[in-house]
This record gives C-alpha cells, sequence and structure tokens, in this order.
C-alpha cells in the first residue's frame, strides 16, 4: 500500500496550491478519503474527507468555502485545491485512506506527508 501526496511548498498570504496524493496498493474506490493536517506543535486534525463515490464531502470550518476536495477513481487519486491560503493553514498535510465498505473497514492508510507553509 503506497499513499504518496505532493504538491506542497511555500506560498504567500492569500495564495493558493494544489495537493495530489496517488494511491497503489488497494482498492481505492471503496475507500473513503481525507486530507489532516498537523502545525507546529499541534496534534493532527482532519481538513475534509470525500465518501468513496464522490458523492458527499465534510470540511473542518476554517475550511470551508477555501478548500476543495476531489477524487479520480480511475486514476487512484485524490486532490486537494486550497485557495485564500492563510498563516495558520501552515503544516504538513497527510493524506488517509480509510475503509469504506464492510470489507475494507478496518483498514486505514497514510501517507508520508507534504509541508505547506504560507508566509510572506
Amino acid at each position: 500500500v503506497q499513499l504518496v501526496e505532493s504538491g506542497g511548498g511555500l506560498v504567500q498570504p492569500g495564495g493558493s496550491l494544489t495537493l495530489s496524493c496517488a494511491t497503489s496498493g488497494f482498492t481505492f474506490s471503496r475507500y473513503i478519503m481525507s486530507w489532516y493536517r498537523q502545525a507546529p506543535g499541534k496534534e493532527r486534525e482532519l481538513v475534509t474527507e470525500i465518501t468513496t463515490t464522490g458523492g458527499t464531502t465534510n470540511y473542518a470550518d476554517s475550511m470551508k468555502g477555501r478548500f476543495t476536495i476531489s477524487r479520480d477513481n480511475a486514476k487512484n487519486t485524490v486532490s486537494l485545491q486550497m485557495n485564500s491560503l492563510k498563516p495558520e493553514d501552515t503544516g504538513v498535510y497527510y493524506c488517509n485512506a480509510r475503509g469504506g465498505t464492510f470489507a475494507t473497514r478496518k483498514n486505514n492508510y497514510w501517507g508520508q506527508g507534504t509541508q505547506v507553509t504560507v508566509s510572506s
């Protein structure tokens, strides 16, 4: 199983970034996909998640209207479009896959993370 994030970097406040997570080794379409972030000195927190078919998305309150999650079940990828970035969005962003069906319900996979720094 592999989840590989990319797209992080340094961006100025108000700017945009798109993170991508390429996955392999599991049946992607059976997993709920999420993005988490961990700011320096803080616990990892849920940013957003998307259901197996992409029909439902949820966002943390502070990300609503600025971030958009999407998935491509044909390419086994999930993306996070981040707009209007703020310094408090700085952190390591992790891709997560957790089982979304009865057969996969016990599975939970993580990527290695990608750093996002919002600073002028």
